[in-house]
């Protein structure tokens, strides 16, 4: 099976908070080879940004690279089809922001779950069924 992360998700999993034990499953399901986790670097970015103005540079640059050396597989381009995909999506739906355009778009391009807690922006896409989302909380 195949997951894509929005950045609340992996935030849940770093800072142990509620939903955390849904995402280490999925990364325990990943560490044995029955489970892909993808994010997108957009939403990498939203990690980073947030680490770095809550905890500062030290401590994001620390998170960043031990994301990126971990089983999480970041997907560093933007192709035409992605592009596209989460553009659409921002049109079409208005509360959603730029990063969860991409996680979303992410998952549909990658054929994959998402896993979120961001019901606020996203209830709408999982009751219009555009793709599958695993609500962590």
């Amino acid at each position: 099976m195949r997951y894509v992360l929005d950045a609340c998700a992996l935030i849940a999993l770093l800072n142990n908070e509620d939903g955390a034990h849904i995402v280490a499953g999925l990364y325990e399901n990943a560490v044995n080879g029955d489970a892909e986790i993808i994010m997108h670097k957009v939403n990498l970015f939203e990690i980073y940004y947030g680490y770095l103005k809550v905890d500062g540079k030290g401590f994001a640059q620390q998170q960043l690279g031990a994301i990126e050396n971990s089983l999480i597989k970041i997907n560093n381009t933007i192709s035409n089809e992605l592009l596209c995909q989460a553009a659409e999506l921002k049109g079409a739906y208005k509360k959603i922001s730029l990063a969860d355009s991409f996680a979303v778009a992410q998952a549909i391009v990658s054929d994959a779950v998402l896993v979120t807690s961001d019901h606020h922006e996203l209830d709408v896409i999982d009751k219009e069924g555009i793709i599958k989302v695993l609500w962590i909380r």
